[in-house]
């Protein structure tokens, strides 16, 4: 019995998909000790199809889902209907701790909702710095606002621990742990998952390289962008056995750049935003990732594939430093460059390929919980 006898009562709160997929197996493990924790799951739906996807993938209900996702929100919506969903649960439900995940809005909001109400918050991924408050934007921001809100740290990396430390952050309260998302990577990876998406099942099956391209960030929308699509058209044209597969995202913003430029490229494939499953599979078999995502910089270590990072900063610095990773921006010639170095240096490619992950091996969610027993019995 916990010293509040009874379990502890524990929200975890997420909004996006890369968070669902990272705070999944938190919840789980937290779930797995029921004498201790009960857990409710709330999440605000600020990204509602994709979220959806995760949580059929992983098995996880929602307890409340605050439905704030509406066509053309700006970030002031998004913060404003999420902290009044979550004051509103917060005073009918009550609970003995918050956590949230990374450095998305919901993120942030679930913190400060928690402080509004005398609420232990707990930040996992904590940690994760640029040092530059626009670049990712409001990504950087969200993440240091949540800082001075946590009761628990829990840092994916050494390197995450010492920018808390630097930030003022009492050592006592934070705790390297991993990354999380590779705990779920490796239950996808292993589960057996059948893909049945057909153009996901075709490129598979196809025997082609694969070279995986994801791009969404806001400070790429517009020329950066246009670089980006002007760099996979040539090197999908310098390269015309290897399929180039483009995974869109749903924001039209990106899709009106994209689109136009790489249609009608007979060996470029642009398909609507996988499920995590399926999409960890496409991963798993690209001989090259070009991204701008946070998460498949720590995700694609652990399956082997080296990462070219669409961004002129990144605050997985762990990977560029291991050499897992190499931050490339967005100039087209030098993306072109990169790539085709990779794609034709088999010494180089296995350099980065073999690189070890400095991301975790698989057991964060469980090493949180951990932490948070402790902290209640």
């Amino acid at each position: 019995m916990t010293k509040f006898q009874r379990p502890a009562r524990v929200v975890c709160v997420f909004g996006t998909r890369p968070d669902a997929v990272k705070m999944a197996p938190v919840v789980h493990a937290l779930r797995s000790r029921s004498n201790v924790f009960n857990t409710r799951v709330v999440v605000t739906g600020q990204h509602r199809e994709q979220l959806d996807q995760v949580l059929k993938v992983f098995n996880i209900v929602p307890d409340l889902n605050l439905n704030i996702m509406q066509h053309g929100q700006s970030l002031t919506d998004i913060t404003i209907r999420a902290l009044q969903g979550l004051d509103t649960d917060f005073q009918e439900n009550g609970a003995d701790i918050c956590l949230a995940q990374g450095d998305t809005t919901t993120t942030f909001v679930a913190g400060l909702a928690a402080f509004y109400h005398k609420i232990r918050f707990g930040h996992v991924e904590a940690g994760l710095r640029t040092g530059n408050k626009f670049d990712p934007f409001p990504e950087e921001m969200n993440r240091m606002l949540a800082a001075p809100l946590a009761t628990w740290h829990f840092a994916p990396t050494p390197v995450a621990k010492d920018n808390l430390i630097r930030e003022g952050v009492d050592t006592s309260n934070i705790y390297v742990t991993g990354n999380t998302s590779i705990d779920a990577l490796k239950w996808v990876a292993s589960s057996g998952y059948k893909v049945d998406d057909p153009q996901i099942e075709q490129l598979l099956s196809s025997g082609s390289r694969i070279v995986l391209i994801t791009t969404h960030r806001r400070e790429n929308w517009g020329e950066p962008m246009r670089n980006i699509a002007a760099a996979v058209a040539k090197l999908a044209a310098d390269f015309k056995e290897t399929s180039f597969v483009v995974a869109l995202h749903r924001n039209p913003i990106v899709r009106e750049v994209l689109c136009p430029v790489l249609a009608n490229i007979e060996n470029v494939h642009l398909i609507e935003p996988p499920d995590y499953a399926p999409f960890v599979m496409l991963m798993k078999a690209a001989a090259l990732i070009l991204t701008d995502s946070g998460g498949v910089q720590e995700e694609a270590p652990t399956l082997g594939v080296p990462v070219l990072v669409l961004r002129s900063t990144t605050e997985r610095q762990e990977g560029v430093d291991a050499g897992t990773a190499k931050l490339v921006g967005t100039n087209t010639d030098y993306v072109i460059s990169e790539a085709t170095k990779l794609l034709t240096d088999a010494s180089a490619h296995a350099e980065m390929a073999h690189a070890e992950n400095p991301y975790g091996d698989g057991v964060a969610a469980d090493l949180i919980a951990d932490i948070l027993a402790e902290s209640v019995i």
